[in-house]
């Protein structure tokens, strides 16, 4: 716990307080399209193992 307290103070001396909040939606942001390119890739991936149905017709 103590390492992300001086993480913590670190980035506030280096981003300042101003740019924290910024900083966070960001992240957040940036978090949100990354989980949603999962989860597109999870379904084209889904839909691309499934076999297809072969006609088997003479």
């Amino acid at each position: 716990m103590n390492e992300w307290l001086i993480v913590g103070i670190i980035v506030a001396l280096i981003f300042g307080g101003s740019q924290l909040p910024k900083l966070a939606r960001s992240l957040g942001s940036a978090k949100g399209e990354f989980e949603k390119g999962l989860k597109d890739g999870e379904a084209k991936s889904g839909k691309a193992d499934e076999p297809k149905a072969e006609s088997t017709e003479s």
